[in-house]
């Protein structure tokens, strides 16, 4: 991992509102309540320097660094861009928290975007996105910089497809028979060669500009 600073206490009372990470730094708190946790999201409020991620009792909060957030958000251009030329409708849920209390889970995902039928279903979503009254994410995207993703979270939220940009490698893994297992290829984009196309678009875009390799990937499309 790069540039990781990480801090581990047993507190949870620690006030959060105030809280000042710096970049690339990891606090992870033990013992926490799943009503502690959901008291620590809300104070978080508009805050978008930060990601929660919990699992049975222990909370860990990263404070993203630039080389964290970038290839997230050009990935996600790409799927807008891909979703589009197959006339397929989308909603782009970033950083939602998305959180499951009977599973005792829940995580901000770098993106994650609803797709054909579920983008219906969550459309008019303006509140908080509990799994209970909606369905899970079909594509939550993550850029490994600062921590490991962590997949028994997405596995208890019911996530089928999870991307992961670490170290310059791009990994697609598919929700199958209760566990997540690596492919080349997205079930979501089967006429793509997602697994391949990925790390040469964001290299472009890092090159050359994310606007020009999408007006280029937009062309390609267009050509066949």
């Amino acid at each position: 991992m790069v540039g990781k600073m990480v801090a581990v206490l047993d507190l949870t009372t620690i006030d959060v509102a105030d809280m000042d990470l710096r970049e690339g730094s990891l606090l992870v708190l033990h013992d926490v309540s799943w009503e502690r946790y959901e008291a620590i999201v809300a104070a978080f409020g508009e805050r978008h320097d930060c990601r929660a991620v919990y699992l049975d009792g222990v909370l860990a909060i990263m404070a993203p660094m630039p080389a964290h957030e970038r290839p997230h958000l050009i990935i996600g251009y790409i799927v807008t861009v891909l979703l589009d030329a197959m006339e397929i409708d989308w909603e782009d849920f970033g950083a939602t928290t998305l959180r499951k209390p009977a599973k005792r889970a829940g995580l901000e995902p770098d993106k994650c975007f609803y797709i054909g039928e579920n983008a219906a279903k969550v459309r008019a979503c303006m509140e908080q996105m509990d799994l209970n009254d909606y369905p899970p994410p079909d594509l939550a995207i993550e850029s490994d910089v600062t921590s490991l993703t962590t997949f028994e979270v997405y596995l208890r939220l019911m996530v089928p497809e999870v991307w992961v940009y670490r170290q310059g490698e791009f990994r697609i893994h598919l929700l199958q028979d209760g566990e997540y297992v690596e492919s080349v290829q997205s079930l979501l984009f089967p006429s793509f060669p997602v697994g391949t196309m990925m790390l040469p678009l964001i290299a472009q875009a890092l090159q050359e500009g994310t606007s020009k390799m999408l007006r280029d990937l937009r062309m390609s499309l267009v050509r066949g």
